[in-house]
């Protein structure tokens, strides 16, 4: 990874996390969070992962994870402004991907189920958030503009523009308005798989 480059996202990651914590009081704050060194070192993995030097990536990915408590595989895609707040116990696996300004809490688990074997881990888009302990398994797609409740189950697509929650996940939201608990599977037709 070019300096430049590392530059860069350190600013960005400032800057994400200052407005995305009200807690922060000062830019040099940052270096105490441990999402801060986590997505710092997963964008320095993912560089060598990329230029399939997996033994340097995963030493790294390795390192962060005993340094921060939060374990993302190298080979995970994820976009700009990603913050994960407190972090501790947060997975993230290999074939994961992760779209812009998506915000994690402490205990999130983004997995397989290990039945696939290319695309095993979930597809998250733009603009998500995923609350506490939430585990979301397999491949599936969370679409953007989304939020899933704490404590949440996720085995099946959930599409744009939605509040999901509970365990089997349930959509409660949809465009902000308030409806009945409703089966994802009614919204993206696609039918229910086991894990």
């Amino acid at each position: 990874m070019k300096m430049n480059v590392l530059v860069s996202a350190v600013k960005d990651m400032i800057a994400v996390i200052k407005q995305k914590d009200p807690a922060i009081r000062s830019s040099i704050e940052v270096i105490l969070y441990p999402s801060f060194w986590a997505v710092i070192n997963h964008r320095i993995a993912h560089s060598l992962y990329q230029k399939k030097r997996f033994f340097w990536a995963r030493l790294i990915s390795q390192i962060s994870r005993g340094l921060t408590g939060i374990e993302i595989h190298p080979g995970a895609k994820i976009g700009k402004n990603f913050f994960i707040d407190h972090g501790m116990g947060v997975v993230i696996g290999e074939t994961a991907e992760i779209g812009d300004n998506v915000m994690l809490y402490h205990g999130v688990t983004l997995g397989g189920t290990g039945k696939d074997k290319i695309k095993r881990h979930p597809t998250v888009g733009d603009n998500v958030l995923i609350g506490a302990e939430t585990i979301v398994l397999g491949p599936i797609n969370i679409g953007s503009n989304t939020k899933i409740g704490a404590g949440s189950v996720v085995l099946e697509d959930i599409p744009a523009n939605v509040t999901a929650v509970g365990s089997p996940t349930k959509i409660v939201r949809k465009d902000g308005m308030r409806i009945k608990p409703t089966d994802p599977s009614e919204f993206t037709k696609k039918k229910k798989q086991a894990v």
